[in-house]
Order: structure tokens, then sequence, then C-alpha cells
């Protein structure tokens, strides 16, 4: 235990009711909701920060002591971001889950990082206003791990991710010392861009207290528009139809027939489950704009192909299809006892070579696999139900992974588009990121954190 003799001091920098020594409660903080990582220690303590002197506290002590701090916030990233494999302690903003302010005139929200994203949505519409990153588990995953992991979601295609709604951050660096980070205001060209360096670095590089996130006018109306195919190719060749004609969905997604029949059996949702592919379109904004835009990409997709259309009629039935997408993973998850999801992406138009690469992959190494993605994006999620207890299995998902990564990249594509490194890809960081861009991340790491105590060992290892 790295804080064997150092408890009492650590309980006299914060209020002692929010710490967790207990080892069957530290072992709960241990994990994350990736699967093909087993934590080889547990933390010595969970800490539950209330104010942002918490966090300087902590991390002055754990600097001084050079001890590592894992920052946490729902732990529902999928690449072992939270894991804890070195012991020390893991800092949970669960208790740090104050929207502070939605400001109507310069259209921002100040927020601290425990706030769940869902509920920042909710506040926004009250306002009229619209926060649209929307990462499958928006309803229980924080802003500070989506803006750690630089996390995206189905409205990515229209929206962008949550990168472009960083406005201004407040940063707490290794030692203890509180930075901000940008201006609130909605223009900024002072010197280099540090906020967005935050994005991504999987709290690596400083530990966010809070955040200024841009909002935007919500939309009027919206539809759903649900596209049935026989083969993915006709699929894949109706969302580059429906970009080449100028048309700006909010979302363009895509089910596999394996995921049409698992969310098809899990949500009752009145999925065509005798379909090789479903294409699922979100069309936005004013009403008469929604009404033009639907019948436009109706007829580019009669055009294409589809089989069958349909188009939701009110906001029951969007939000039906819709949270059926959503549930894709739990859907998988009924299959067998484990499922594993990934994130890889391709330059749009080698999306169906690499959704049949990725088929092929699967029935090589005789593995269940729901293929679903945001096809507007390039981006796929092949998610794969096993039992990681078998041996064989494991292996043959493995190998599998390593497999769909290595085509990914002969296809001009990258191994995450939104979930980050962590522990589970960082074995395969050099192969997608420039040797020298490699070097200089090595670089910025150590200069933020020269004692290598956040969150060490994830992305990439410094020494190596």
């Amino acid at each position: 235990m790295l804080l064997k003799n150092k408890l009492q001091e650590i309980k006299t920098l914060l209020n002692s009711n929010n710490i967790l020594t207990c080892e069957e409660e530290c072992y709960c903080y241990a994990e994350d909701a990736s699967n093909l990582i087993k934590p080889t220690a547990k933390p010595d303590l969970v800490v539950f920060a209330e104010t942002v002197d918490d966090v300087r506290n902590i991390l002055k002590y754990s600097y001084e002591h050079e001890i590592p701090v894992i920052s946490r916030g729902a732990g529902t990233n999928m690449v072992g971001s939270c894991v804890c494999d070195t012991g020390g302690i893991v800092l949970n903003f669960s208790k740090m889950n104050k929207i502070l302010e939605i400001d109507s005139v310069n259209m921002t929200a100040k927020v601290q990082p425990g706030v769940v994203l869902g509920d920042l949505k909710a506040a926004a519409e009250k306002e009229g206003l619209f926060f649209p990153p929307d990462p499958s588990n928006y309803s229980v995953s924080t802003i500070g791990g989506a803006i750690a992991q630089s996390s995206g979601g189905a409205l990515g295609f229209k929206y962008g991710t949550i990168k472009d709604y960083v406005v201004s951050l407040k940063v707490v660096v290794s030692d203890g010392r509180l930075m901000t980070l940008g201006a609130d205001t909605s223009k900024d060209s002072v010197g280099y861009h540090l906020a967005q360096l935050m994005v991504g670095s999987e709290g690596t590089l400083g530990v966010i207290v809070e955040a200024t996130l841009k909002l935007i006018p919500k939309p009027d109306e919206i539809k759903a528009i649900s596209a049935y195919y026989d083969d993915i190719a006709c699929c894949m060749n109706a969302v580059n139809a429906v970009i080449a004609g100028r048309v700006a969905p909010a979302a363009i997604d895509f089910m596999d027939n394996n995921a049409i029949k698992a969310v098809e059996d899990y949500t009752k949702a009145g999925l065509n489950t005798n379909k090789e592919c479903l294409l699922l379109i979100s069309i936005d904004g004013q009403k008469s704009s929604v009404e033009y835009q639907t019948d436009m990409v109706k007829e580019i997709l009669e055009k294409s192909n589809a089989t069958e259309i349909r188009i939701s009629q009110n906001p029951d039935e969007y939000d039906l299809i819709w949270n059926a997408r959503r549930s894709s993973f739990a859907a998988a998850a009924r299959l067998a006892p484990d499922v594993v999801t990934d994130d890889i992406i391709v330059p749009k138009q080698n999306l169906a070579q690499m959704a049949n690469i990725c088929k092929s992959i699967a029935e090589k190494y005789n593995l269940k696999m729901c293929l679903i993605g945001h096809a507007g994006d390039g981006n796929l999620h092949p998610q794969i139900a096993l039992n990681l207890e078998n041996e064989a299995e494991f292996k043959n998902c493995a190998d599998a992974r390593a497999e769909m990564y290595k085509e990914v990249i002969g296809l001009g594509g990258t191994i995450s588009a939104e979930h980050g490194v962590g522990l589970e890809k960082k074995d395969y960081i050099k192969n997608v990121v420039d040797s020298t861009a490699l070097e200089y991340m090595i670089m910025i790491k150590r200069i933020f954190d020269p004692k290598n105590i956040l969150n060490p060992g994830k992305i990439f290892n410094i020494d190596n």
C-alpha cells in the first residue's frame, strides 16, 4: 500500500467523510467500463472532491510524495482510461456536479466536471438552447470524462464533437497549481490554445475542475428516417449519396442485421429484423426546412435501393427509434456473459469495405459481432459478445481486434474516433501517430507532469 502511513495526513486535507479506505469499497473504483483490461492493483484511497481546493490539496500532497492520481467521472469509458493499475488515489468527481451558470446571452454553460451530459442538455433546453455532444451513454457520462476522452456521438456528423464546444477550462496541474485556459468569449486568439490540449488527454496532463462550454439555439423540429437495405454496399452508397445531395442531416447512423436483431429483442421498438442493415438519419432545424430536407433525403434513399423507409411522425416515435439505437451495447451484452466494443474510423469512401472486413474477421474467429456506427463520419463500433473467461474466445477477440486495426490503418483510418486510447490501445499508438509527433506528445507529458503522477501509463509509456 503506497499510502500506508499517510492516511491521517490526507484526512486533514479535506472532509474525512469523502475518503474511502475499505479494500472492498476501493476495489469498486479499480475498473471502468472496459472489459479487456483487468487492474493489477486497487486504489489505496478513493477521494470524493467537493471543491477546487480539495483537488489542489490532494495534488499538492501527491506531487510532494509522488503518489499516482487517477481522475474519475462516471467510469464509463471503454478503453481503460481510469483503470487503477498503479495504486494511489482515485479522485472521484461525482460530488462536483453543479451547473454553475447557463448564460443565454453569450450562449455558454459553466459547469463542474461531474455534471452529467444529459443533465446539461436538459438544463440548456429549458432556456431554448442546445448542447449537441451525445455519446450513447450521455444519461450517465460526465462532462469532465467526455472532455478527457474527446468523446463524440451520433450528432457529431453535423455538430462536431465535444472538442468543438470547449470555450475555456480551469485545470489543476500536477503540483497543485490552478490555471485558467482560454477566455469566456466567443473568440480568443491570445497565445497557445492549451484548453484544446486538455481535450483527449485522458487526465494525464491536468485535472479539469471547471469548464465553460458553447451552447447553440435549440432546433425547432426533428425527424428520424429509418431506411432498410438488403446489402451493406447499397446502404453505404446511400450515405455518400445523401452527403453529395448537399443535405445536412444531424446524424447518419448504421446497424447491421445482428445489431438489428439484438436491439429489437431487447427494446421491442418495431425494427425490421429481416433486413441486412438499417440506416438511421436525423433531420433537424426549422420546421419548413426539416420537411424539405426530409423529402430530399427520402428521394435519395429511394434512388439508392432502400427496400423500406419509415419517417417518425412525432417526438415519441423519434425517441423510440433513437433510444433503440443507443441501447445497442446493452442489447449485445445479452448475447453472452461479456461484450467488448471497439471504435474505429476510416475515410467515408472506404466505409463499406471496412464494414465487410469487420464481418469477415468476426466470422474467421468465430465471434458474435453486432456492427453499428456513425456512418456519416466513417466511424464503426464492432460490438463483440463473448465469454472472457474462455481463453480461446479471449484470444480470438484480441487477434480479431488486432487484425481490424491493421485493416483500418491500411484504408487510411485510425484506431479511435471518440473513445480514446487508455490502456487498451496504447500498444498500437505508434502505428497511427507520426513518430516525431509522438516524441512531442511525450515531451508535453513530461513538462505538465514531471513526476508522472497523473494517470500514469495511459495513452503511452513515457519511458518507452
